[in-house]
C-alpha cells in the first residue's frame, strides 16, 4: 500500500468505512448446486450462467459511507433481479452495443503482416527483439481507447493508477489519484481520440475537488481566494497537502499545483467541443478558482518577477554548487509554467464569455511578470530556478517540460529556442524511463515534430516485462506486461493511456486556430490511415497517407467555425458549418 508495511492497516468496524455487498444466482442446465460455507459447487451441469452483482454504500464524496450511505444489498438485490429477468444474452447484446458505440468511432491502419494468431506474450517478445509488428502498435493505440470505455463511466469517479484493474486488498500507491502527472495523463486521448464522454468523470471531480480545495487554499496556504489541491486524492476528492502525517519528504508531499494543471483539462473539453455551456457553466468558474489561488500564493523575488514559495518540482531533488541536496526552493520552473498555462486559459476562456474584465487584466499584469524560463549552461532548459544540478539525471519526472506538452505555450512556431532547450533535457536524460514516463516522452518528442524519436520510445514502451506482482523498481525502467497493461513497474495504467495519446499526436497536433496533419509521421508508418480523430475547434479528421506522403484528409465540423489545415510548409484555410463534411485530396489542399 501507499503507506508501506505497517500493523493493523486493514481493520474491520461495522460502523465506519464503506459497506459493500456482492450477490450470485445461478441458471444451470441439469446437474446439482450445492454450498458450502464460502463454496459454491456446480456438478454434472449442462449449462451454467452466473450473474453476480456488487453494490456498495457510497454515496459521493461528501457523504459518510457509513452513516449517511446507500444501501448496497438492496442495490446489488434490484440489479441482480433486473439482470435475471433480462438475461445473459440480452445483457451481452446490449453490452456490445454499448461499447462499439464507442470505440467504433476511430480506426487504425498502420499496413504490416497479420499475425493476430499469434499470442500476445511471443509477439512482444518478437518485437522487443526488433521484429516489425506494425499491427501491435495499432492494437495498444486501441487497448487505450478500450481501457478508458471500460473504466471511466461512473460520475464524478475517474479512473485511477489501475483504472478498475486492481485485485489488491492494499494495492500499489492505493489505487489513488497521482495529481502531479498519473490521473491528467490518463486522460490525455480522452478528446483527441473521439471518447469525450469518458474525459466527463475527470471533470466532475475537479467541481468536487475545489469544494474541499477552498477549505485546503485557506487553512494551509493562507489564501482566501480560489481554490488548491495537491500531490494526491482519491474517491473523497481529498486536496490537502499528503505524506504519512508528516513522514513524506517535501519532493513529493508538499507540493501543491494539481489544480491549476486539472483545470486545463477542463479548457480541453470546450475547445474540442464548442460546448459554450459547458465553459460558461462548468469549466470557468473552476478555471478561475485556480487562478485566484495562483495569483494570491506568488510572490516577487528580488528582481520583481513573480514566484511560488516555497516550491518544489515533482519528487526531483536538486544539487547546489555547494553540494547541497534538497527539494524545496522557490520559483520551480514546472510551477510557474503550469501556472502560465492557467492564466492564459482562463483569460482566454474570460474574452470568449465576456466577463470579468477586471480579473483579466490582473491574471494579464501578472502573466508578464512571472519569472521567465532559463535555459541551463548545458544548453536545458532548467528545472530550478537556479542552474542546480540533478541529484539523478534520468529521472522519471519531467514537469519542468509541462509548456511544451501537455501545455502549448512552448512550441515550434513561437519559441524555437525553448524547444530546443525542451530537447537537450530529454536527451540529457536519456530514453530509459518508467512506463508512464516513457508515455509523456513519446508526445514531448511528438510534439516537438520528431516521429522517429517519439516511435523509438513507442517501441520501448511495448518492451515485454515479466509479472512483478507489486515490486516497484523505478531502475529496470517501463515496458509491458504479457495483458498488455503498462509495467510501471509494477502496473499503472497511465502508460497506457499516456503511449495511446502518443500515436495520436504523432499524427495530427491542433490548437484553436489551426490543425497540423502528420506532424510527427515515424518514417516506420509509411503507409496507413486514420479515422476518427479529433481536434480542437471542433473538428473529425480522417487522414489517409502513402510513402509517408499525405493522400487525402475528411474533415467534418462539430460547429460552425474556422481553421487552418497545416502540412508541412503548407496552408488551407478552412470555413465550415456545423456538420458539414469536407474531403480534400493533396493535389487539391496543396497545390
Amino acid at each position: 500500500g501507499y503507506r508501506g508495511d505497517m500493523p493493523d492497516a486493514v481493520l474491520f468496524d461495522v460502523n465506519r468505512g464503506t459497506h459493500f455487498s456482492v450477490l450470485f444466482a445461478v441458471n444451470h442446465k441439469g446437474g446439482d448446486i450445492s454450498i458450502s460455507d464460502s463454496v459454491l459447487s456446480i456438478t454434472s451441469s449442462d449449462e451454467a450462467i452466473i450473474y453476480c452483482s456488487i453494490g456498495s454504500s457510497f454515496n459521493g464524496y461528501d457523504r459518510d459511507p457509513a452513516s449517511d450511505g446507500l444501501d448496497s444489498r438492496r442495490i446489488a438485490g434490484i440489479n441482480l433481479l433486473n439482470a435475471l429477468q433480462k438475461g445473459y444474452h440480452n445483457i451481452r447484446n446490449d453490452h456490445i452495443k454499448d461499447y462499439h458505440n464507442f470505440f467504433d468511432r476511430v480506426e487504425l491502419e498502420l499496413y504490416g503482416d497479420d499475425r493476430s494468431d499469434i499470442p500476445i506474450d511471443e509477439r512482444l517478445r518478437r518485437y522487443a527483439d526488433g521484429g516489425e509488428d506494425k499491427d501491435l502498435e495499432s492494437l495498444y493505440f486501441q487497448f487505450g481507447r478500450y481501457l478508458l470505455i471500460s473504466s471511466s463511466r461512473t460520475d464524478g469517479v475517474p479512473a485511477n493508477l489501475q483504472g478498475i484493474w486492481n485485485h489488491h486488498l492494499r494495492p500499489p500507491w492505493s489505487s489513488n489519484y497521482t495529481m502531479n502527472i498519473n490521473v491528467e495523463e490518463n486522460y490525455w486521448l480522452a478528446e483527441c481520440a473521439n471518447l469525450p464522454e469518458m474525459h466527463m468523470p475527470l471533470l466532475q471531480f475537479i467541481d468536487n475537488l475545489s469544494v474541499s480545495g477552498r477549505v485546503t487554499a485557506s487553512t494551509f496556504y493562507g489564501v482566501n481566494r480560489g481554490w488548491a489541491s495537491c500531490h494526491n486524492s482519491d474517491i473523497w476528492a481529498m486536496s490537502n497537502p499528503v505524506g504519512d502525517f508528516g513522514q513524506g519528504h517535501p519532493c513529493w508531499a508538499n507540493w501543491n499545483m494539481s489544480g491549476a494543471w486539472l483545470v486545463t483539462h477542463l479548457w480541453d473539453h470546450y475547445l474540442y467541443t464548442g460546448d459554450m455551456d459547458f465553459l460558461r457553466d462548468n469549466a470557468y468558474p473552476l478555471m478561475k478558482g485556480a487562478a485566484e489561488f495562483c495569483l494570491d500564493w506568488m510572490v516577487e523575488d528580488k528582481q520583481g518577477n513573480l514566484v511560488t514559495s516555497p516550491s518544489t518540482s515533482p519528487e526531483n531533488i536538486y544539487i547546489t554548487g555547494d553540494g547541497y541536496r534538497g527539494a524545496t526552493l522557490y520559483g520551480a520552473t514546472a510551477d510557474l509554467a503550469i501556472i502560465r498555462e492557467c492564466f492564459r486559459q482562463t483569460i482566454r476562456a474570460a474574452e470568449l464569455l465576456d466577463a470579468d474584465k477586471v480579473f483579466q487584466k490582473e491574471l494579464g499584469d501578472a502573466l508578464v511578470k512571472i519569472h521567465p524560463y532559463r535555459i541551463g549552461e548545458k544548453g536545458n532548459l532548467q528545472e530550478w530556478y537556479h542552474d542546480w544540478q540533478d541529484a539523478d539525471p534520468r529521472h522519471r519526472h519531467q514537469s519542468h517540460l509541462y509548456g511544451l506538452y501537455p501545455g502549448r505555450h512552448i512550441n515550434l512556431s513561437e519559441t524555437p529556442e525553448l524547444v530546443d532547450a525542451c530537447r537537450i533535457s530529454l536527451e540529457n536524460k536519456g530514453d530509459e524511463t518508467t512506463g508512464w514516463s516513457k508515455g509523456w516522452r513519446i508526445n514531448l518528442w511528438a510534439r516537438m515534430g520528431d516521429g522517429d524519436h517519439a516511435y523509438k520510445m513507442y517501441r520501448e514502451l511495448l518492451r515485454y516485462v515479466d509479472p512483478l506482482g507489486m515490486e516497484t523498481n523505478y531502475s529496470k525502467g517501463g515496458g509491458t506486461y504479457p495483458n498488455l497493461l503498462d509495467a510501471h513497474p509494477p502496473f499503472q495504467i497511465d502508460g497506457n493511456f499516456g503511449g495511446a495519446a502518443g500515436v495520436a499526436e504523432m499524427l495530427i497536433q491542433s490548437d484553436e486556430e489551426k490543425i497540423i496533419l502528420l506532424p510527427a509521421l515515424p518514417g516506420k508508418w509509411d503507409r496507413g490511415y486514420i479515422k476518427g480523430l479529433c481536434a480542437r475547434g471542433g473538428y473529425e479528421l480522417s487522414i489517409q497517407w502513402d510513402k509517408g506522403i499525405l493522400e487525402k484528409v475528411s474533415v467534418k465540423a462539430r460547429a460552425d467555425g474556422k481553421t487552418r489545415l497545416i502540412y508541412g510548409s503548407q496552408s488551407i484555410d478552412l470555413e465550415m458549418k456545423k456538420e458539414e463534411v469536407r474531403e480534400i485530396g493533396r493535389n487539391e489542399l496543396f497545390q
